[in-house]
């Protein structure tokens, strides 16, 4: 989290109910930059889609189809792989067939 937050702030954090994101570093790490704190009813996937079908993506599209040496090599290149391929190159039909990078830089150019 701290990573992303060197790059965004965002006015909302979704996530489910798993016990890192209700921890109590993380759930302060949230409020002392004022995010609002979402999480998904227990037993309710449907509530965390995006983020459901985010993590499909990622096993189906890098996972799968790598055999990383040790876990450095699987952190690098699943790291490679969202920030070049997922963010930059594959498009999103959920985002009007932009990719996420352009998504993003579309909506704050009008707002």
């Amino acid at each position: 989290m701290n990573k992303a937050l060197e790059h965004y702030q965002p006015e909302i954090h979704h996530s489910d109910q798993g016990v890192q994101y209700a921890a109590t570093g993380y759930v302060e790490a949230l409020k002392q930059r004022n995010i609002e704190i979402s999480m998904a009813e227990v037993g309710e996937p449907t509530q965390n889609g995006y983020a459901e079908r985010l993590m499909r993506t990622i096993k189906e599209e890098e996972v799968d189809l790598s055999e990383y040496r040790n876990f450095a090599e699987a952190y690098m290149q699943i790291k490679v792989f969202l920030e070049d391929v997922y963010m930059r190159k594959r498009i999103h039909s959920s985002i009007g067939y932009l990719t996420p990078i352009e998504f993003e830089s579309e909506w704050r150019n009008n707002h």
